[in-house]
């Protein structure tokens, strides 16, 4: 049958099914699809902490949200157009997000009395008419995969397993989708079970004919491709950036680079990635807890290597001292966390901003440190050059503050031309630096305040470090007062002076007579300037301004703080740098907070934003 093709600017698909339905792998491949294809994208995975949460239930439920568009987006959507829920428990815990003239596509199969009763619902909304104001298409997937794959030599187990892949072909069809590359995956995913490879693509291909067949979907959609800038592009997630901008700084800065880490969700994405590239002289050690790794890459950054470990929030804590002894020797070395909900173990797979005031402060003693933010996933590479950048020039400790959000979200990124990146080249101490011939592993550079880098062998530059304060220039154990107080105003004024080093704080203020600044750090970037749109769209003056830099701040920060009437500050904590900025600028910042483990909605900002520009 001759169907209709319908034409859209954009699209917001979830699935949602139990952990062990490969919502994740279904989303994967369909977002892969879809950059292949040329679109812009954003993603938002969602899963349970639980390894195998109980299955049918609320907290069990995995979900997949991608946005794509022909236009440049930057959130993975407020609300999905379509939602294919895989069970009960999928329908329920996401209906409340999807509006009303939606599709949901439900798999029938899964609707029994039990599965219902289990999660609270007294009948079949596929039957009661409740879901009457969407647009619902039953369909039973698990029994039209089973009775796909009736030929192949596989159990009925392993059938029903592969009604992601149906499903993943359905979607492939309804909105066009190129195929090829998923069933190359498949191919290569399967390699070593060739009859489960055949099933899944079996499946797969069963999906795209139902959709081609059916009169249940009369109508196809078509987005085509998004107008990017020249250049060679990739899907990426913010967790394997990340892991590419320190691959990229090592080469950039001609060091070998070292990990030491201890797996922890969200980050240990970074620590499998690295661990893959041992041709570009990385050296990855998975250590057996987090004061270990952290232990191992400052022992890596004393023998002259660009030292890393990656954490989220809980790790942070254990690595504290550590960071402190990194900033009292003065050795570049970087920390990466992943920050998540907490407190203590807190909600691992959700997302959150709450490091900010421990990246700054949570160390004993005065024990500054740059810390650096990426704004999206694509950034977490760039972010990663930066703070290296700034380590190995300053010789300090970097708090690099990604978020669960950034790692597990995926956009397309331009692959960088080399000539655009830095020149991060070190050059190590080779001489004595001392009147007398000796070596003053604490004699600083007048410019950056930084000490020598010597790497231990080099003759006649022995030195020692160590926890204990440090004498001016010799860098002898001092007891002394008056050279502790200079020691460590020494150490402030050197991470103070990295503000003179980067970019002062942009202002996007359409038309320059904007009144409202709506001020943000990190992932909020997406959400705020989304939002923002939507507000001038609507005739709103309001201006926005990103941090990437959180410490030292971008010199004009108080100016273009005191130059707007009013300041909105919007993070997923309760106002951490909201505090910071009234203290230091005495401007009273109006704080929009949330801390649910979930990012923003641009819509939901666009009417804070029109609360406050209408208060004026």
């Amino acid at each position: 049958m001759t169907k209709q093709v319908q034409q859209l600017d954009r699209v917001i698909i979830r699935f949602a099914g139990d952990s062990g339905d490969g919502m994740q792998l279904t989303g994967d491949r369909f977002t892969a699809e879809t950059a292949e294809f040329g679109n812009d994208l954003s993603t938002l995975p969602n899963f349970p902490a639980e390894i195998r949460a109980p299955a049918g239930t609320l907290p069990g439920v995995s979900s997949f949200q991608l946005h794509f568009a022909d236009h440049d987006i930057l959130t993975p959507g407020d609300a999905p157009n379509v939602l294919v829920a895989m069970n009960p428990a999928a329908l329920k815990a996401n209906l409340a997000d999807v509006p009303r003239g939606a599709d949901i596509i439900a798999n029938t199969d899964e609707f029994t009395k039990r599965n219902l009763t289990k999660v609270g619902y007294s009948g079949n909304p596929l039957e009661d008419g409740s879901l009457g104001e969407w647009r619902v298409h039953a369909v039973p997937l698990t029994t039209m995969t089973v009775k796909a794959l009736e030929g192949f030599d596989i159990s009925k187990k392993d059938a029903e397993r592969a009604k992601n892949m149906f499903a993943l072909g359905l979607l492939s069809w309804l909105y066009h989708r190129p195929t090829e590359a998923t069933l190359k995956f498949l191919e290569a995913k399967f390699a070593k079970k060739p009859d489960i490879a055949k099933a899944n693509i079996a499946a797969f291909n069963a999906g795209w004919n139902f959709g081609e067949t059916t009169e249940s979907f009369s109508v196809s959609y078509e987005i085509k491709p998004a107008r990017l800038a020249p250049g060679t592009y990739r899907n990426i997630s913010g967790n394997m950036a990340l892991a590419y901008g320190l691959i990229a700084a090592a080469e950039l800065a001609e060091l070998p680079l070292f990990l030491g880490s201890y797996p922890i969700t969200p980050a240990s994405d970074i620590l499998h990635e690295l661990s893959k590239h041992k041709r570009f002289g990385i050296r990855t050690f998975q250590a057996e807890d987090e004061i270990a790794g952290v232990g191992a890459a400052l022992g890596a950054a004393f023998g002259g290597a660009l030292g890393v470990t990656t954490t989220s929030g809980p790790g942070v804590a254990l690595k504290a001292e550590t960071v402190g002894l990194a900033v009292t020797t003065e050795l570049p070395l970087i920390v990466v966390d992943v920050q998540r909900a907490g407190p203590s173990t807190g909600m691992p797979t959700k997302t959150e901003q709450t490091d900010l005031l421990m990246a700054m402060y949570g160390r004993n003693g005065e024990s500054p440190v740059p810390v650096v933010a990426p704004m999206s996933p694509s950034d977490c590479f760039h972010a990663a050059i930066e703070a290296a950048r700034i380590a190995v020039k300053y010789r300090t400790p970097v708090m690099l503050l990604s978020d669960g959000y950034l790692a597990n979200g995926s956009e397309p990124w331009r692959l960088p031309e080399v000539a655009e990146l830095p020149d991060l080249r070190v050059a190590f101490a080779t001489e004595a630096n001392g009147e007398d011939g000796t070596f003053l592993p604490f004699k600083r550079d007048v410019e950056t305040l930084a000490r020598p880098w010597a790497v231990p062998g080099t003759k006649g530059l022995e030195h020692r470090i160590g926890g204990i304060e440090k004498a001016d220039g010799t860098g002898n154990i001092s007891y002394d007062p008056n050279n502790h107080d200079l020691m460590v105003r020494l150490r402030q004024a050197k991470i103070d002076g990295i503000a003179q080093d980067i970019p002062p704080l942009e202002v996007d203020d359409e038309g320059g007579d904007a009144r409202v600044l709506v001020l943000g750090w990190g992932s909020t970037y997406g959400p705020i300037a989304a939002a923002v749109r939507r507000v001038r769209k609507a005739g709103g003056k309001v201006a926005q301004a990103h941090l990437r830099h959180l410490n030292p701040l971008p010199a004009n920060t108080g100016e273009v703080l005191r130059s707007y009437d009013k300041v909105l500050l919007p993070e997923i904590n309760l106002g951490q740098l909201a505090l910071l900025l009234r203290a230091r600028f005495l401007v009273d910042v109006i704080s929009y907070n949330r801390v649910r483990g979930l990012p923003f909605k641009a819509e939901e900002l666009a009417g804070v934003i029109q609360d406050v520009i209408s208060s004026e």
